[in-house]
This record gives C-alpha cells, sequence and structure tokens, in this order.
C-alpha cells in the first residue's frame, strides 16, 4: 500500500515551535526595522540640506538597473522552464532509480509546476539582479558620458568612450554570460525532473527537444564571449605586460590578433551548437570547445608571451619607442600636467642691500608661525574650557586694510572627551558645538605672541565683525547633538564663564512626530532620543557633523582632499573642502597610487585620470553644503552635473571674496609632483633609460641632508602592482608649504 502526504497524520506545532518561529520572526523584524529607520533618516538628511532630487537620483541609480537586470532574468529563466516543461516527454519507460525520482517530482511537484517556475525565476532573479546595485556609478556615467574630444592613438575612439561606456558595457556582457550559465544550469535540472535527461539510461539519454533547447543556450553564450573578446581589444590600452602601462609591442601585434581570430572561433563555436540540433550526439559542441580552449591557450596566452620574449626584450627600447610616447603624453595630459613650464633659477649667495631692498615685499612676508608651533599656542588660550579643542592650523591669507597678508586660521572645535560630567544630556543637549575662530598673521609677532586678527572670548579682531562663533560642524565632529530642547546650550562667554544660549540656525532633522523620534532612536540605537522629555517636537538633530563626511555623504563620487580649511566671510566661517574627480580608465596613462599622503586623503586608491573641478563649502554654523563647479572643461564633472543637477552650482555663484582664499590642493600637489618627477622627461629615450628622475627635496626633520652630493634618490617599483614611488633616500619628502612671495621674473606677489 502507498503511503502519500495526506495519509500522513499532521503533529501540532507545539509551544517550542512557536517560540523559535517567534524569536525568528523577531530578530528578523528588528533587523528590518533598523535598515528602514537608516533608510528614512538619510531621506530626512538629505531633505535637511536641500538635496532631496539628489538621494532619488542616487537611489534610483542604485535601484533601476538592479530592476531592468532582474526584470530580464526573470523573464529570460522563466521563458526557458516554461519550454523545458512544454517539450518535456509525456511517457519514458522506467529502468532505474532516477525514474522513480522523476515519477516522485510529477506526483507531487508537477501540479504546482507554474507556481513552481515564477519562485525559482523570481529567487534567482534576486540574486542575479540584487548585485548590480554596486555599479550604480558605472550605470551613472555611462547613461550620462560625454565625449572628451580627445581620440585615444591606438583604436582611434574618444577617451569618453573608455571612461564612460565600457566599464558597464564589460560588466552587462559578462552578466549576459553568467545569468547565461545559471539558465543552462537550472533548465538542465528542470529537464532532468522532467524526464529528458536521463543520465543512467541505457537507451536515449537526450531527448531531441532538449538537445535544441540546450543548444541553442550554448550558442547564445558563445556568442556572448564573442562580444567579451570584442571588448577585450579595448582594454589592450590599460595593458600592463610591457615597459609602460597601456598597448605596447606585443598587445598591438600579438594579442590584438588573437583576440580577432577568438572573435571568429567563437562565431564557429555558435554556428556548431546550432549545427549540432540537426545531428545526432553531441561531437560538434566537443570538437568546438575543445578547439576553441585549445586556441585560447595557444594564441590567446603562449603566442604573445613567445613574442614578449623572443621579439620584443632582446630589443626593447626600439619595439616599445613609439608606446613609451604614448603613455608620456596621456599620463601628462591625464594628471594636468602637460602645462608645466620648467624654471630654473639662480642661486647666489653674495646679496647686497639693493637686493634686499628689491625684495623687500617676499622678505616681509617671510612665516614666522608654522602650523605645529602655533598650534599650542592657540590652545593654550582654551586651558580654562576643557570642552574646546584646537585640532589644526591652516596656512591662509586675509585682507587687512591695502595689504593681503599670510595667515595662520584654526577652529575651536568641540572637544567631546573634556566634557564636564559626561551625562547623556551634557553629550548630546548641553554641550553640542565649538565656539569662535582663531587667526593670526603668519609674518608677525608681538613680543614673541602671535598678531591676531581674531581671538578670545568673545571673538575680537579684524575679523570678528558680525561673526557668528557657533561651530556646530567640523573636522571630526562624530555622532549626534540635539539642538532647541527645553535645556539651554552652553558656551564660553568670557575667559572663565560661560552663558547659556539656544540655537538659531536651520540645521537638523526636525523630531516632529512619533515615527520621526522612533526612526531617529534606532538609527542611532539610542532610546533616550525617543523617550527624553527634553525633546519636544521642536527640537532637531543634528548628525553627519564632520564636512568632510558630509559632503561625500551628499557627493559619494567626488573624493575629497584630507584638509579642509575655515575660512572667515561676512561673519561666517566657512570650511572649504577640495574635491576630485579621478578614473582608472584614461588610455595609455600611467596608473598612481601616492605615497606620503595624509590618512582620510580621498587620492589614497589607484588612479591614472585626477582634476580638482569643484570646490565645496560647509557652513559651520547651520551645516549648508555647496558644491561649487570651478572646472567645467572636465568631462567628468559634466556628467556628474548631467546625473546630479541640483547638487552643483555655477563658480559665479561663490560669495564675494572667497576666490581669495582658493588654494592648490595639497593631496593633489603631491600625486602630481611624484609623477612629475618621471614624467618631466619627454624624450622616449631619456624616459626609457630613467637616469634623470627628479626627487623632492628630503625634510630636514627626517634625517635629510643639506647637500646636493650626499642626497640621492631612491625608486621604489612595485611589479605586481606596477607603481612607482620616487622617495629621497635620507628622508620623507618635505610637505607641501604655502608661502605668499614673489618669484623671479613675476610683476606681483603670489600665494
Amino acid at each position: 500500500m502507498r503511503v502519500t502526504p495526506a495519509d500522513v497524520p499532521r503533529r501540532p506545532l507545539g509551544l517550542r515551535g512557536w517560540l523559535i518561529g517567534a524569536a525568528v520572526a523577531f530578530v528578523f523584524l528588528l533587523l528590518s526595522v533598523r535598515g528602514l529607520a537608516r533608510f528614512y533618516t538619510d531621506y530626512l538628511w538629505f531633505e535637511e540640506v536641500g538635496f532631496t532630487d539628489t538621494w532619488r537620483s542616487l537611489l534610483g541609480a542604485k535601484a533601476v538597473p538592479a530592476l531592468i537586470f532582474s526584470a530580464v532574468f526573470f523573464v529570460l529563466l522563466l521563458v526557458n522552464l516554461i519550454v523545458a516543461d512544454r517539450i518535456a516527454p509525456r511517457y519514458r519507460a522506467t529502468a532505474g532509480p532516477e525514474d522513480e525520482i522523476i515519477e516522485r517530482y510529477r506526483t507531487y511537484v508537477a501540479p504546482y509546476a507554474g507556481r513552481l517556475r515564477v519562485i525559482v525565476a523570481l529567487f534567482f532573479a534576486l540574486v542575479m539582479g540584487g548585485g548590480v546595485s554596486a555599479e550604480w556609478r558605472s550605470w551613472v556615467l555611462f547613461s550620462n558620458s560625454v565625449d572628451f574630444g580627445v581620440d585615444d592613438p591606438q583604436f582611434g575612439r574618444d577617451i569618453g568612450f573608455y571612461v564612460f561606456r565600457l566599464p558597464f558595457l564589460e560588466f552587462a556582457v559578462g552578466w549576459v554570460f553568467a545569468a547565461l550559465l545559471v539558465v543552462l544550469i537550472v533548465t538542465a535540472v528542470f529537464h532532468y525532473l522532467n524526464g529528458g535527461i536521463r543520465l543512467q539510461s541505457p537507451w536515449q539519454r537526450v531527448t531531441p527537444q532538449v538537445k535544441v533547447h540546450l543548444s541553442v543556450i550554448l550558442a547564445l553564450m558563445a556568442l556572448t564571449k564573442t562580444a567579451q573578446y570584442y571588448l577585450a581589444r579595448y582594454e589592450l590600452v590599460f595593458s600592463q605586460r610591457g615597459f609602460i602601462e597601456g598597448a605596447g609591442f606585443t598587445d598591438v601585434k600579438a594579442q590584438l590578433p588573437a583576440l580577432n581570430l577568438l572573435m571568429i572561433i567563437s562565431i564557429a563555436a555558435a554556428a556548431l551548437f546550432i549545427a549540432n540540433i540537426f545531428r545526432k550526439g553531441w561531437v560538434f559542441p566537443i570538437i568546438a570547445v575543445g578547439l576553441w580552449a585549445f586556441i585560447s591557450l595557444v594564441v590567446g596566452t603562449i603566442y604573445p608571451a613567445v613574442i614578449q620574449r623572443v621579439r620584443v626584450e632582446p630589443n626593447e627600447f626600439e619595439r616599445e619607442s613609439p608606446y613609451i610616447e604614448r603613455n608620456i603624453e596621456a599620463t601628462r595630459e591625464a594628471f594636468g600636467i602637460g602645462g608645466i613650464v620648467d624654471e630654473e633659477f639662480d642661486y647666489a649667495a653674495d646679496l647686497d642691500a639693493a637686493d634686499v631692498e628689491a625684495h623687500q615685499a617676499t622678505l616681509a612676508n617671510i612665516r614666522l608661525w608654522d602650523p605645529a608651533p602655533t598650534q599650542a599656542v592657540y590652545g593654550a588660550q582654551d586651558e580654562d574650557f576643557s570642552f574646546y579643542r584646537i585640532s589644526d592650523v591652516d596656512v591662509d591669507r586675509y585682507r587687512v586694510g591695502d595689504e593681503m597678508l599670510p595667515a595662520t586660521v584654526s577652529v575651536r572645535e568641540l572637544n567631546q572627551g573634556g566634557i564636564p560630567e559626561g551625562t547623556w544630556t551634557n553629550r548630546h543637549l548641553v554641550y553640542t558645538h565649538g565656539f569662535g575662530v582663531v587667526a593670526s598673521t603668519a609674518n608677525l609677532a608681538v613680543e614673541g605672541e602671535p598678531s591676531y586678527l581674531i581671538s578670545g572670548f568673545p571673538p575680537a579682531g579684524e575679523l570678528s565683525a558680525d561673526l557668528e562663533p557657533g561651530v556646530y560642524f567640523g573636522e571630526g565632529a562624530s555622532g549626534y547633538t540635539v539642538v532647541d530642547t527645553n535645556v539651554p546650550e552652553q558656551q564660553a562667554a568670557s575667559g572663565e564663564t560661560t552663558e547659556e544660549i539656544r540655537y538659531s540656525g536651520a540645521a537638523g532633522v526636525e523630531t516632529s512626530n512619533f515615527i520621526r523620534r522612533s526612526a531617529l532612536a534606532l538609527r542611532f540605537a539610542d532610546w533616550n532620543l525617543f523617550v527624553s522629555g527634553q525633546i519636544d517636537g521642536d527640537s532637531r538633530v543634528l548628525y553627519k557633523r564632520d564636512v568632510r563626511e558630509r559632503a561625500a555623504t551628499a557627493a559619494p563620487f567626488l573624493r575629497f582632499d584630507a584638509d579642509p580649511y575655515p575660512v572667515v566671510l561676512d561673519g561666517r566661517v566657512l570650511w572649504v573642502l577640495d574635491a576630485y574627480t579621478i578614473s582608472d580608465r584614461y588610455p595609455y596613462s600611467e596608473s598612481l597610487r601616492p605615497t606620503n599622503l595624509p590618512p582620510g586623503s580621498g587620492l589614497n586608491t589607484r588612479f591614472n585620470y585626477v582634476r580638482n573641478s569643484v570646490k565645496a563649502t560647509v557652513d559651520a554654523y547651520d551645516g549648508t553644503i555647496r558644491f561649487y563647479v570651478i572646472d567645467e572643461s572636465d568631462p567628468l564633472i559634466q556628467a556628474y552635473q548631467g546625473a546630479f543637477p541640483e547638487l552643483f552650482s555655477s563658480v559665479n555663484e561663490m560669495p564675494e571674496g572667497l576666490r581669495e582664499h582658493w588654494r592648490y590642493p595639497e593631496d593633489l600637489f603631491r600625486a602630481q609632483s611624484e609623477h612629475y618627477a618621471l614624467y618631466h622627461m619627454t624624450n622616449p629615450a631619456d624616459f626609457y633609460r630613467k637616469e634623470l628622475i627628479w626627487d623632492v627635496v628630503p625634510d630636514p626633520g627626517t634625517g635629510g641632508n643639506e647637500s646636493d652630493e650626499q642626497t640621492t634618490q631612491t625608486t621604489i617599483v612595485d611589479t605586481e602592482a606596477r607603481e612607482t614611488a620616487t622617495l629621497p633616500a635620507s628622508g620623507n619628502p618635505i610637505p607641501p608649504y604655502y608661502l605668499t612671495m614673489q618669484l623671479p621674473g613675476e610683476q606681483g606677489q603670489e600665494f
């Protein structure tokens, strides 16, 4: 007697089962609610800073391609599963144990085949489409691509093709191949369960209909490989095989013809898969795959290696010379160092009074105060207030009367570790912000003390007019703070006393209803945000208060300099951030991962194209973020402007006077200097010999020598990563210095 599932009595679930189920459901709900809370509060943050459309565009950039690819895969797999069921044999003679498995499948599962197909297709669609959202940057650039107006020297394609279109095309074609492979496997499993494939059958193991179906899928996979080979041709301009980065002699003369041949072979393989439909057995597919693998090994791998060893290495310079020239030109253009003019300055030790008088302006602006000792002097002012700190000193210049004077500037920020009695109320509601700016002229001293432009409690000096001293957003500010609560905030009033104030800015997410307070409490895992009676409907929560984090959240596709600097302008303290667009897709340009960058630099990665095309500002009091495009010729920023038009402002909209405080970014200067040490050479022969590599002067504080004869250069080459660094043997390179001076031959002073 056969026992069916309907004949088996059901056992009650029991208390233990219900408890386990409830626990699993609770954990799942908790994780989901926490994720939803973060998602919702991210939206509230973008709404607060006025970039709601940017939030939607960023969300769309992640969701749209994922939905498209998921839908494509769902339809593709579902159609194939429907076909697999339609061509399933209605009856095949039983021959062994596997037929019993098939019979059980038909008995218990086949009645629900339609639902099963949809569930299986939906599951794999979510798996295959979910990872696509990680390619959102490639999608943004692909869908907003522009031309560079420069063609690559090998294929004659515009650089924009390589930077904007090729990365996403390669991803899409690779995804299609993986999708077809999954479809092939899942479809074969369904054919097996339907009886169309019998692994243990002594007779026909695959029905003709199944062979047709699988052959078509295999043919599509072969054609997809054709597309991959076609795109791989363009990848040669990023080759790292030869002396330089880019397509060299072997790539052009051996690898490129090999890829062209493999395209023909893959098309022939697809034809053989189709021809297999009309033949018995699998001889044609086996021949096609075997021949394909053999030719791929010989022509695609062995032959180029032989050419490199036999023809290139014995006479490398002659073979690679035209490609070295391509690399030099592309690298200088991609790193913005092509327009640099080398000038030599004569050194003369016999100065006289006339020379001193002629250069009085430069001598008067010699900096007496460096940032490190100045930071200690500034910090001594705050000894009575442990909840303030001077964490950084920046070099700038300010106009005092008719003169533009070099200056050192610092912001007095909140010191979380120094808050008295670190209760939750004190940390989040009372001590909420830093206070004021300390600045002094860098070229003057008064009785051994700085000549202050602004200092003290309350702020006084040349820059103190109408100044809003509250610093709610700064460098290194973490966590959250709540303003407009039932508890007054505290800040310094004089050198020894504090005063109670209330925030009057517009920053912060309002806690105006139950949902907002719940979401914020879940985001920060802090129940006090929800239950505290000191927070009411008018209170606002300030988070993402670090200026670099704040700017990077609004524009996650930009890279930021490690050193934001404050500017006092029209009674406000504005943090200025240098933002970069970078790419590793500029043909023939030599990639660089800069050394000696400070922690947190956005250029601490591998790239072969960079532009400082944006200056961002963050208001220290109300957190307002602005992105000003200062280099509209940069194609990357043009693409991002097309994708996020609300985010960017024209440089003409920048507040008057802010341009006077622009400075050349330190991280960019370091990166360009490192590459220029080698790429100042434009002659391929000099470049190949590398005898004229320049060196950055060693920092005297790290054991450098003053004598040129005693200072030697060290070139470090990472052969695996193809990254070259030129470092002084006697110490670390001297860091970038900002000076105000008149260079020889120039008409006036420059910063």
